[in-house]
């Protein structure tokens, strides 16, 4: 017994088995694999900086974990490596020109802007699912002594990770980015025990570009691979359940779920690669929605259109409060008579009705339309 341990942990052997799992991957419908070590020490200081500067807002889990974030052996005891894996998202019938497409939807009042990534099915059950197969594909070839998943679910460095893999580069919008792919991909992590041999990290490839930071709507990226979250559109319409501050309701404009713009921007993102999978095609036409539309669902109709969708994560209340400020700027800027008076007239459906945290929200929205007083009094 001692001798096929032996054997099989040889450096051989580890290498023969890291190409079989990158193959593996491939085959499961992964676009690029990458290993790397746990000794993540340089990451230490930065992290806590970003956590005393406040920057994380309200995601105390961001500092519940202390360190551990960055000490994958102390997270999972034995950890020796951690695996990366990259799965494209971008849906299968994206058209070349996906991207101006996406800006038009944001110059439309009335449309309803989700981030690309949460129009079909919810990323960590696909990415979880095919973890784990990968997982139980290497446990069936060897005892990888530790082995686990993580999809999100715990707190782990994965951009950090992935560039130590060689998957890609921390773009100065502190998302990976990949020169064949742009960013539009999630990553998953399998930790394990067994010393498999590490990639080369990437080397970066942003240059003096500074697109991303620039065209942010409300300034979150503050500099090069400096996010502050409780500016961040997409914190706002999803970690953030309170009021979302006044001074940025405007700043929003139609997202309602997330914000695409510092990927849209990026040079690199002409490369983004199509999903072979139908799991991110949108569903409920949520690549097409328009406000009052999406404003007249009951809870009923979001918890059924929304099942299987990481939109259902952030509950009813939100999802109205994020539509009540996009109506708010749509009235702002939108002078076509018809839609202003139907979504004047939502609006104040909802109030008798509405709970504070929407109630609030929604009187900000009808003050908006204050260029007829008359259109905001009952």
């Amino acid at each position: 017994m001692a001798r096929m341990e032996q054997l099989s942990t040889s450096p051989e052997r580890l290498r023969a088995l890291a190409q079989d799992i990158k193959q593996q991957g491939r085959a499961l419908g992964f676009s690029q694999i990458g290993i790397t070590g746990v000794d993540l020490r340089s990451a230490e200081a930065p992290l806590l900086d970003w956590l005393a500067a406040g920057h994380h807002g309200s995601m105390d889990y961001m500092q519940r974990h202390g360190l551990k974030r960055a000490r994958p052996a102390e997270l999972v005891p034995g950890t020796l490596r951690v695996i990366t894996a990259r799965l494209d998202y971008l849906p299968r019938a994206s058209p070349a020109d996906w991207r101006d497409a996406e800006w038009q939807r944001l110059a439309q009042p009335e449309a309803a802007t989700i981030s690309v990534y949460a129009r079909g099915r919810d990323y960590h059950k696909v990415l979880r699912r095919k973890l784990q197969q990968l997982a139980d594909y290497i446990a069936a070839q060897i005892d990888p002594g530790v082995v686990r998943v993580f999809t999100d679910s715990a707190p782990v460095l994965e951009v950090e990770l992935a560039a130590r893999a060689g998957l890609g580069w921390r773009g100065k919008h502190t998302l990976l980015l990949q020169r064949d792919s742009g960013s539009m991909f999630f990553l998953g992590e399998i930790f394990i025990g067994l010393p498999l041999p590490v990639d080369a990290p990437a080397s970066a490839h942003c240059g003096t570009c500074r697109k991303c930071i620039v065209i942010c709507p409300t300034q979150a990226i503050l500099g090069p691979e400096q996010l502050d979250a409780r500016r961040c559109i997409s914190y706002l319409t999803i970690e953030h359940a309170g009021p979302i501050p006044l001074e940025l309701r405007p700043l929003i404009g139609n997202r309602i779920y997330g914000c695409d713009d510092c990927q849209l921007i990026c040079p690199w993102n002409r490369y983004a690669q199509r999903s072979s999978l139908p799991d991110f095609d949108p569903r409920h036409g949520f690549d097409q929605a328009q406000l009052l539309d999406l404003w007249n669902w009951s809870e009923a109709q979001f918890e059924q259109r929304t099942e299987g969708s990481p939109i259902r994560r952030i509950g009813f209340e939100r999802w109205q409060r994020n539509l009540a400020v996009a109506l708010g700027n749509g009235l702002r800027g939108n002078h076509e008579t018809a839609w202003r008076q139907a979504a004047i007239q939502a609006l104040h459906s909802a109030l008798p009705h509405a709970r504070a945290l929407l109630q609030e929200h929604v009187r900000w929205a009808l003050a908006q339309a204050e260029t007829d007083p008359r259109e905001i009094t009952r």
